[in-house]
């Protein structure tokens, strides 16, 4: 069969490797739709991450299952699933393990002990499944954030894990949210999954903005945007920056996006101001919350692009120059 490795960096290949077979406590998927995103463009960039070698890709992934080994009594063929990528106890997939989504027969092991795989809801497509995974990410940036009802907010960066953490907001009551991105595109997607307001910030100050938007509290450099919480899901230093200098005293950021690059910061400000800055990496406490969210709101808008495996390296010139696409997905054999 195929799977999408990375051998080295800047050397990815779609491979001819052994047929997927499962052993006593595992299950083969037939994998229906995979998500690409920009954490397999670094992948790629770094030739890996010095696990397996050469590295499969893909991490957000849904599809049918095809056999299972003989301890495996909660699923059988045909079963319609969401697989859950992992940590590191169950090994990481398509995040430096032998196994990637990006296949049409996906191994996935110790799905016995449970954990491993969710089943996909009546009515739901298997390419709007896929979207868990990636959901789960946007809304554990916001959990981080701490945004509640009364909270005004500003998602900065509006590619899918931004989209997704808009679209968890509004699920929640928050409809006191601004979204910031260059791309057209994404904004009028931020606009229909729940933004209050959007941003250019090539074309407005983006600051003076938040002010007129959320209005200001005191500091004792001059007044401040009152903005609660910050998601930077951008990725640029800049936007880094410019939070702690120009946030509010007790603001809060969640930073989901990945900073490659150490970035210089004023640390003064964070101490005067009592900023909370707090990672978000991965998922839920409960994956399970990312599904019945898709049950319960319409986000397939979010996917802009379907192309089948054998157009991978069109896949990735996409989203290497495009900033107008919302989730790119890797379209897999006739399930749906």
């Amino acid at each position: 069969m195929q799977q999408i490795r990375v051998h080295g960096p800047d050397d990815v290949r779609l491979d001819d490797v052994a047929a997927a077979e499962p052993g006593p406590r595992d299950a083969v998927v037939r994998v229906a739709a995979c998500g690409i995103c920009g954490t397999d463009l670094s992948y790629i960039r770094m030739g890996g991450l010095g696990g397996a070698e050469p590295m499969a890709l893909g991490h957000e992934m849904a599809g049918v299952v095809d056999r299972v080994g003989a301890e495996v009594t909660d699923w059988t063929a045909g079963d319609r699933v969401i697989v859950y990528p992992g940590n590191d106890e169950l090994g990481r997939i398509g995040n430096g393990i032998s196994e990637g989504g990006l296949t049409p027969r996906l191994l996935v092991r110790e799905v016995a002990g449970g954990g491993r795989l969710y089943r996909v809801p009546d009515g739901m497509s298997l390419q709007v499944a896929a979207l868990a995974e990636p959901l789960a990410v946007g809304m554990q940036a916001v959990n981080q954030a701490e945004a509640g009802p009364d909270d005004t907010v500003a998602v900065f960066g509006c590619g899918p894990v931004g989209l997704f953490a808009i679209a968890t907001l509004a699920d929640r009551g928050i409809d006191q949210v601004v979204a910031v991105d260059l791309s057209e595109r994404r904004r009028e997607l931020a606009r229909a999954l729940g933004a209050r307001a959007v941003l250019d910030p090539g074309e407005v100050d983006v600051w003076a903005e938040l002010a007129r938007l959320h209005g200001t509290v005191p500091f004792m450099f001059g007044p401040a945007p009152a903005t609660h919480a910050f998601i930077e899901a951008s990725g640029s230093s800049r936007v880094l920056t410019d939070i702690i200098d120009r946030s509010r005293p007790g603001g809060r950021m969640s930073v989901v996006a990945v900073h490659f690059t150490p970035v210089p910061t004023n640390w003064s400000m964070v101490l005067m101001k009592e900023l909370t800055i707090r990672g978000s990496f991965e998922y839920l406490p409960r994956f399970e919350d990312a599904i019945e969210l898709l049950e319960r709101r319409d986000l397939s808008n979010v996917i802009t692009h379907t192309l089948p495996l054998d157009d991978f390296d069109a896949a990735l010139a996409l989203l290497r120059g495009s900033k107008d696409c919302g989730k790119v997905l890797i379209t897999i054999g006739d399930d749906r």
